[in-house]
Order: structure tokens, then sequence, then C-alpha cells
């Protein structure tokens, strides 16, 4: 994945991959890394409605190497990417 890409494909556990959008990105100083926000094509994004919103840190790829997602790894992360989402959700609020 890099930067300002729309999709991303993620394969789970079992090898079957996922075609994603993504929602949206951000970096981190606290902790060095960067993360993005991401829900299953099909899966429209409706604030009204509950879609399954995956998160994930990533670490871009070299040269032609795609990136990598990684998981999210202490509760200090957790709580981070809560703060995030919950000023998204807000912004988003007042768009409308």
């Amino acid at each position: 994945m890099e930067h300002g890409d729309k999709h991303i494909t993620v394969v789970d556990e079992n090898g079957n991959e996922q075609l994603c959008e993504v929602l949206f990105t951000f970096e981190s100083e606290d902790f060095g890394k960067s993360y993005v926000f991401y829900y299953p094509i099909g899966a429209e994004y409706d604030e009204e409605e509950e879609t399954e919103i995956h998160v994930s840190a990533f670490i871009p790829g070299e040269g032609e190497e795609e990136g990598e997602l990684q998981p999210i790894e202490t509760e200090e992360e957790w709580d981070m990417i809560e703060e995030v989402w919950n000023t998204f959700c807000a912004e988003q609020e007042e768009e409308e």
C-alpha cells in the first residue's frame, strides 16, 4: 500500500484476498508509524448503518515493493487510534 491509494488488497490468515476501500490514513509521530482505516469493498461505508471498519499499522514499501500491514500491538496505540477515529467521526458530522 502506498500513501494516497484508494484500495488495498488484504490477505487473511487462510490466504483469501479481500479488496478493501481505504477510508483514511494518518501518521503518528508518537509511535513512529503510519496507520490505515479501511473496510471491505461491497460493505459501503455508512455512518447510519454499522460497517466493519478495520485499522492496521503499515510500513510503506521501498521502490517497487508493496507496503506491509501490521496488527496494532499495544493498548496505548489503540487509545490513540480511538481518539483519531472519534475526531474523524466528529468532523464528518460537522460536514453534514
